[in-house]
């Protein structure tokens, strides 16, 4: 049988015929439709309808990395930007989180085409994982073919400090240990195969270049490389369970980027991560120290300067070895 074809913006896009699938889920637990593959096309074209730049890479901004305040943060110094706020999009789903502004925006990062999401959404905030990675389908079906994701994460690590930025190598999915994954339900072959393999996850030649890229911008004494988990929050976790992620291997931890990752990978997408360590955990009782949102955008606004630059070259060598 012949391919099926899909528009996107009026560029025909071939995908493999597939068996019937139900649209949505039964039921996704959350009360809600699963969105379709169609619907997701839909909100492509509405995007692209309203901006001329054709973005390659994508960039999530975490918490306390530009989502919250203009002046010096990576998404504000985008040029030629073209911003569309999550309000206006249609199905999309809204931004709650103090640090989140709530905008898609298009433009240039060192003359390359982006579109950074300025703040994202959460398990925490009441949104199922797959609404969670929606935009990243998106981003998908727009062009996007390296994915960026920023974080801002607890340092389990001991040797971690306030204000490291730690590359991702790994993760460990906690949710998805307890049965609760972006892929979950019927599987749409036109996003990517239902079962997809994970040891790869985050780019290897990414991670190589990111840290030559620290020792050139003097650095190196700030940039780590370990392992993150995801747990739901909203709450910081507890001593207790802080020491059996540290027993298990994680080296910082934080409430999201996994299933983020997870879809972009299913997706076919290269993925690159970073977490700015905006705390030390607390793993003893005697601590007096507590975990709170404040200082993670305090530490983001400390950093600005230095991940903007990092994040903007970053974007530029990729970019060049991708041939985008």
């Amino acid at each position: 049988m012949a391919p099926i074809t899909d528009s996107v913006n009026g560029s025909k896009i071939y995908t493999p015929v597939k068996e019937s699938l139900p649209e949505v889920d039964p039921d996704d637990g959350y009360g809600a439709k699963r969105y379709s593959y169609e619907t997701l096309v839909e909100i492509a074209n509405f995007l692209l309808s309203r901006v001329s730049i054709r973005p390659c890479i994508g960039v999530i901004c975490g918490s306390g990395m530009g989502s919250y305040w203009k002046q010096g943060s990576l998404a504000e110094t985008i040029t030629d930007a073209e911003c569309i706020p999550y309000e206006d999009i249609p199905n999309f789903p809204v931004s709650t989180v103090e640090g989140h502004h709530g905008k898609l925006v298009f433009g240039r990062l060192d003359g390359i085409p982006v579109v950074a999401m300025q703040g994202r959404f959460h398990y925490y905030e009441g949104y199922p994982l797959w609404k969670c990675c929606l935009p990243v389908r998106v981003m998908k079906l727009i062009g996007v073919k390296t994915l960026i994701a920023t974080n801002a994460a607890g340092g389990l690590n001991p040797n971690y400090k306030i204000g490291d930025l730690m590359i991702m190598k790994d993760h460990i999915n906690m949710m998805g240990f307890a049965g609760n994954n972006p892929l979950l339900g019927p599987n749409d072959e036109r996003f990517g195969p239902r079962f997809i393999p994970m040891n790869k996850a985050y780019n290897y030649e990414y991670r190589q270049i990111a840290k030559q890229l620290a020792k050139e911008l003097n650095i190196e004494n700030l940039v780590r490389e370990g392992v993150y988990t995801c747990l739901g929050g909203p709450n910081f976790e507890t001593v207790a369970e802080l020491n059996m992620l540290k027993m298990v291997g994680v080296d910082a931890v934080g409430m999201s980027t996994v299933h983020e990752v997870i879809i972009a990978r299913h997706c076919d997408m290269k993925v690159f991560a970073l977490s700015l360590i905006t705390n030390e955990c607390v793993t003893r009782y005697d601590q007096d120290d507590e975990a709170n949102h404040e200082e993670v955008l305090d530490v983001g606004r400390m950093r600005q300067d230095i991940l903007r630059k990092y994040v903007t070259r970053l974007v530029a060598k990729f970019a060049e070895i991708e041939n985008y």
